[in-house]
């Protein structure tokens, strides 16, 4: 059984808590909404599940009901004690740590590959879901709630007004669609837009051979000039001659270019 409002008011009034804004705390209080993210995540018996952010158990107890094994990974320590009391008896481990600074090998050291669901605060939810992506391949797929804006460049194509660092980087490793969006009026308490669910599914091999680092310094140099055209942002580090060795229109701004563009302008300055 998963928690309604009431039973989250409650949880939270037992024990004098209310939601930490520091920690961009929403818990969802819609039984449907987290059997939903269950769902759409595709986990059952036989899928270990990490879950970061798992605050009084909602997701969690969605995600166990589907016979999973879940992690359960939870920065507050005020949370940790209730979160324990909700999951006992369930095949739940519950983790103190902050996602961000895990020691991500030694968590998920148990099997080879792991699907991670979450409802992630907007101040963390890019950074992570890149920095998972780029070191953590034992995270096969992940389905992440996030603020709608923030699911919008997470799977932005080329030509939107969406697309930029983080779609590229997403690009490289994985294949990105939003699947749904949430309404803010299933939260505890309710946000001010509304989120976004997007399946992230990682690719066996990176969308171009060029070297990721270098790719990533070049798209990161651009979009920050991204109303410039390529000839001028990219002056000091592409020749005119690495452009057209490429294919690529220097004059066309960063946006005009999928992952693969980027690739092929990376090895054209980086040949070897």
């Amino acid at each position: 059984m998963t928690h309604t409002r009431t039973q989250i008011n409650a949880l939270l009034a037992s024990h004098d808590l209310g939601p930490s804004r520091a920690l961009g705390q929403n818990f969802v209080a819609d039984p449907n909404t987290v059997r939903r993210i269950a769902r759409l995540a595709g986990v059952g018996p036989g899928t270990p599940v990490v879950e970061i952010g798992a605050g009084l158990g909602s997701l969690t107890l969605a995600l166990a009901e589907t016979g999973a094994p879940v992690t359960a990974v939870e920065i507050d320590r005020h949370l940790r004690p209730i979160l324990e009391e909700v999951v006992a008896g369930l095949d739940v481990t519950v983790v103190a740590g902050d996602a961000m600074a895990l020691d991500w090998g030694e968590l998920l050291a148990g099997h080879e590959r792991w699907v991670l669901v979450a409802n992630l605060p907007y101040n963390v939810a890019t950074p992570l879901v890149l920095d998972l992506l780029a070191g953590v391949p034992a995270i096969a797929r992940m389905l992440v709630m996030v603020q709608l804006e923030a699911g919008e460049r997470l799977v932005a194509g080329p030509g939107s007004g969406a697309y930029g660092i983080p779609s590229v980087k997403v690009a490289l490793r994985a294949e990105a669609r939003l699947v749904g969006k949430v309404s803010p009026e299933v939260f505890v308490p309710k946000p001010r837009v509304d989120s976004a669910l997007v399946e992230i599914v990682r690719r066996p091999e990176l969308a171009t051979d060029a070297d990721p680092d270098q790719l990533v310094a070049l798209v990161e140099r651009a979009f920050n000039q991204r109303r410039k055209m390529l000839r001028r942002s990219l002056s000091e580090l592409v020749t005119p001659e690495q452009f057209e060795s490429a294919g690529i229109d220097p004059q066309d701004r960063p946006e005009r270019l999928s992952v693969q563009d980027w690739g092929r302008l990376t090895r054209a300055v980086h040949p070897s």
